[in-house]
């Protein structure tokens, strides 16, 4: 999955974007919440804080390396060489945490937190990317 992420992002990067190429991805992804209904991958408050504060601080780096620009009347993402170093370092930690985590932590319990941790760290990616992108589109449109 972290391989076909990169590959999307390197072909989205080749093609104008829009508000909705922006904004669907967290609400599809908004569907594996229906996970929590089973029992067995309920999180306790504690661990559901703990899992949203590493997921925002996680989405730092993605937004710092995600960027817009005015390309032929068109609104592009930038392409940014550190996003893939970046993108890969998190899956490798993410991986090392799982694999840390497993010995301690329930199989269901931790596949909870890394959806929240994913879904933690895609929303405030996104929402900054919005907010970046309204920004570009009023000035090419003059609004």
């Amino acid at each position: 999955m972290g391989i076909f992420a990169l590959l999307v992002r390197v072909k989205a990067a080749k093609k104008p974007t829009n508000a909705l190429k922006i904004i669907l991805p967290p609400v599809f992804m908004s569907s594996g919440a229906l996970m929590y209904v089973v029992p067995q991958f309920r999180l306790t408050s504690m661990e559901i804080i703990e899992v949203v504060i590493v997921g925002m601080l996680f989405s730092i780096l993605l937004i710092k390396t995600s960027k817009f620009e005015i390309r032929e009347n068109d609104i592009y993402l930038k392409r940014s060489k550190a996003f893939i170093y970046i993108l890969v370092g998190l899956l490798v930690v993410r991986l090392g945490l799982k694999s840390i985590l497993s010995a301690t932590i329930d199989y269901g319990e931790l596949s909870g937190m890394f959806f929240l941790l994913a879904f933690s760290m895609i929303v405030p990616w996104r929402v900054a990317m919005y907010l970046d992108y309204k920004k570009l589109y009023r000035q090419l449109h003059g609004i």
